[in-house]
């Protein structure tokens, strides 16, 4: 490893006027040409500044700890990461990940490990919308839960998506297409918070647009796979109040609704209208025709989280924690059209 004083060896100063340089200190103290010396020696000669060193000065290690439950292993979400390292990376900032791989006995152990590694602040990413107990950690460290709520409130920032506004937006669009008779295949289950916030946009869209909202043509499923979406989805489909469109809480169970449809002789979209959630790429960008949906903005979120804990170091007079809602846009494809005469 390069150092400071085989630097200056190398350019034939102290090594003192070679860490003003690096560190943007020299003005006035080191001529022009001597730092641009030095600057071009640090260049070839490979010089990393010692991060652990400049730490013990600074009093900071410049290392957000990430605290993952999942979100490295499933495929749509590892874009809050994306979005999380990428701030952090342009911010001069380095994300340690740990993810407890839905063992929740490893996240106390999880949260002392990175503790220990100094961090300067810490985010929690959950896999999917839901309440989130929050580690202990010291009042100094901001804290952001990343795709969740806080289960404890006034410790922590929140970074969600705004789950209502999609599923307006989504059946809002059916409606403008000219349907009426809407179908809503959602899941149940506490832990979904995103399952009633999806209901509340559905029905607010029908409520405003004047169309009838039918229990009939709303399913409750187990949960979003489409192996339990299948015999549901071709029951309703099959059944006197068969709707024109259906809109579904998952990309998932979307392609359930396509296979339904398509056992039955049902053509998408004129035939039957179909709109899912998630924007999952090889579901929604590989069906044809091609899935509208509502794109959740998981890169988004992580970006969002990483600039919070980063702002937050930097506050004198902290501000009340808040829980941010990330709009989900809808990503219109081949999926709807006009219901049948």
């Amino acid at each position: 490893m390069i150092r400071l004083k085989d630097l200056a060896a190398a350019v034939g100063v102290s090594a003192s006027a070679v860490s003003l340089v690096l560190n943007d200190r020299h003005e006035g103290r080191v001529n022009a040409r001597t730092a641009e010396r030095i600057r071009s020696a640090a260049a070839e000669m490979g010089y990393i500044p010692n991060q652990l060193a400049r730490g013990l000065k600074t009093k900071r290690t410049h290392t957000i700890g990430v605290l993952s439950d999942r979100v490295a292993s499933v495929p749509f979400a590892g874009r809050m990461l994306e979005g999380l390292q990428t701030v952090a990376w342009e911010a001069g900032y380095l994300a340690m990940i740990i993810d407890t791989t839905d063992r929740p006995e490893l996240v106390d152990q999880a949260s002392r490990s990175l503790l220990q590694r100094d961090i300067d602040a810490m985010i929690v990413a959950a896999d999917f919308h839901r309440s989130v107990a929050v580690p202990s950690v010291p009042p100094t460290i901001p804290l952001v839960v990343l795709d969740g709520v806080p289960s404890e409130s006034g410790r922590a920032d929140g970074v969600v998506p705004d789950e209502a506004a999609g599923a307006y937006a989504a059946t809002t669009h059916l409606l403008e297409f000219g349907h009426r008779r809407i179908a809503f295949c959602n899941i149940g289950g506490d832990q979904y918070i995103a399952s009633r916030l999806r209901y509340d946009g559905y029905a607010r869209a029908l409520t405003e647009h004047g169309a009838h909202l039918d229990r009939r043509r709303v399913l409750t499923l187990e949960d979003p796979g489409t192996s339990t979406a299948y015999a549901p989805l071709l029951a309703l489909l099959n059944s006197p109040h068969r709707p024109t469109a259906v809109f579904c809480f998952s990309d998932q169970i979307a392609f359930a609704a396509f296979q339904a449809a398509r056992d039955i002789g049902l053509r998408i979209p004129e035939d039957l209208s179909v709109v899912g959630f998630d924007d999952q790429r090889f579901i929604a960008d590989a069906l044809r025709p091609a899935l509208t949906t509502v794109r959740l903005p998981h890169y988004e979120m992580g970006a969002w989280a990483a600039q919070r804990v980063i702002d937050r170091m930097q506050e004198d007079m902290p501000s009340p924690p808040l829980v941010e809602k990330i709009p989900c846009p809808l990503v219109m494809r081949e999926s709807v059209g006009p219901p049948p005469v």
